[in-house]
């Protein structure tokens, strides 16, 4: 006797649960807009310097790359959202911990624990594109509810931002009462998700390839480490590239492992499909320029050009209203997604998304002398980054089987991370030497030609995400029958 598993049936429509999603990502907007405007503040509160705060970003993304595959995988064992509710949980208590650590360590361990954040969206997607199974528009109904929830992001980024620092200008606060407020945030986000969530039916079946998950956390662990080095020590230590050596060898016997397990938990040949391994790459490439060039942009613009010759010499404040249209053209292109994939297809509409990213980056290049020169370039940057965001996620679901679209979207987020891990530490490297013939006035701003080399990677890089997402089949993004 052979007995039919059903999804569970919704308790609330589609559009009520992206309600509720929506409030997740405003969330882990908060998350990630909210600490950039204080870190030199939270550096003086843990009585440690400025250059020691780069450890909180290197902790955050190897536990962010680290689980990002693992909790997917779960997702389609158990159900994406309780994968999703454990997260948020996690993430509450480390925000919580955040707040009240007494000093460094602590500091680190309870700021690299809130990296598990980075499944949220992941997750989102993956529930949403099983809730649309059977409507017949569950890719273009996917992609319209994932432009929606990028924007909500950006939206939470905003708030976040605005909101430390005004609640540090105005110093009646201390500093943990300040850091209460994005712990306060996720704790409601575990509340909606609890109550606003119905539960569907697992999708996948089997195990957790945890051998698999030990050597891809040793390969990632040697190539993150070694980078670090690189970031701390410069280009000259033989330690860092061993590491990183050691690292991509390591990923030879991974590959081997995980092509012969029947439930691995990379699935190496479903990554390799031509559907996939463009989407993944470009991901990759994207992170490069989404994640690592964020710090470079910023010292950019503070940079006083009656020292050095070159910056804007903006404040704080103004700083952050770049940031602010940034955010804004991000959101502007995660809405814009789904109108302009009707016109050119999902393949075509990603493919305009990676040229804009491109242009906006290589504009720097002649144009970096005025604070309306950086704004546009930022504003077509940003527009096409919105669009890959939203996209990528939704596109990876849409060429996997459907027991995978957890695993496919986890990816795409752990492929951005990895690469926003290297570009950051390849623009420290560029950056790293001083622009300053006089040591007084000018020590430790970086070369003009630093600069420029971050741009021209930044264009680079998405040029080539564009290239390689013009080999993938026309109908690998349709509808599912």
């Amino acid at each position: 006797m052979t007995t039919t598993v059903r999804p569970t049936t919704p308790r609330t429509g589609l559009w009520t649960v992206v309600g509720f999603l929506v409030g997740v990502e405003v969330a882990s907007g908060i998350l990630q807009g909210y600490y950039t405007p204080i870190f030199s503040d939270i550096a003086r509160h843990l009585s440690i310097r400025d250059a020691d705060v780069n450890w909180f970003e290197a902790a955050q993304l190897v536990v962010s790359a680290l689980v990002v595959p693992l909790l997917a995988r779960l997702g389609d064992l158990i159900g994406h959202r309780n994968v999703l509710l454990v997260s948020t949980a996690v993430t509450a208590l480390a925000s919580w911990a955040v707040a009240f650590s007494p000093g460094f360590t602590t500091f680190l361990v309870a700021w690299a624990l809130q990296g598990f954040y980075v499944v949220w969206l992941p997750l989102e997607v993956s529930i949403i594109h099983r809730r649309t199974a059977g409507t017949g528009r569950q890719t273009v109904l996917t992609r319209r509810a994932a432009a929606f929830l990028v924007a909500a992001l950006e939206l939470g980024v905003i708030v976040g931002a605005l909101t430390s620092g005004a609640l540090v200008d105005g110093g009646a606060a201390s500093m943990t009462t300040v850091l209460m407020v994005p712990a306060v945030a996720v704790t409601l986000c575990f509340v909606v998700v609890w109550f606003g969530v119905a539960a569907t039916a697992p999708a996948g079946h089997g195990t957790v390839d945890w051998r698999g998950f030990g050597l891809v956390t040793l390969a990632l662990a040697l190539v993150m480490g070694g980078l670090i080095l690189v970031r701390l020590q410069g280009p000259g230590s033989l330690a860092a590239w061993v590491l990183v050596l050691l690292g991509l060898l390591a990923l030879v016997p991974f590959a081997r492992f995980e092509l012969r397990v029947a439930e691995p938990l990379i699935d190496v040949r479903l990554l390799a499909t031509p559907g996939q391994w463009p989407v993944q790459l470009t991901a990759f490439l994207f992170g490069m320029s989404v994640l690592g060039a964020q710090i470079p942009l910023s010292t950019f613009a503070r940079t006083d050009p009656a020292v050095v010759g070159y910056g804007l010499g903006a404040s704080a404040g103004f700083v952050s209203t770049l940031i602010g249209v940034y955010v804004v053209a991000l959101v502007a292109g995660a809405l814009l997604l789904p109108v302009v994939a009707r016109g050119l297809g999902t393949r075509g509409a990603m493919v305009a998304a990676c040229v804009l990213v491109a242009v906006g980056y290589g504009l720097f290049l002649p144009f970096h002398g005025s604070t309306l020169e950086a704004l546009v370039n930022m504003a077509v940057a940003g527009v096409g980054s919105g669009g890959l965001v939203a996209a990528l996620p939704a596109a990876a679901a849409a060429a996997a089987p459907a027991d995978r679209t957890g695993f496919v979207t986890g990816m795409t987020n752990t492929t951005k991370t990895i690469g926003g891990a290297i570009a950051s530490s390849v623009f420290a490297i560029a950056l790293a030497t001083t622009g300053s013939l006089d040591p007084d006035s000018a020590a430790g701003h970086a070369p003009l030609g630093g600069y420029l080399t971050v741009w021209a990677v930044c264009a680079g890089t998405a040029l080539l995400a564009a290239a390689a997402l013009l080999v993938v089949p026309r109908q690998a993004f349709a509808e599912r029958t």
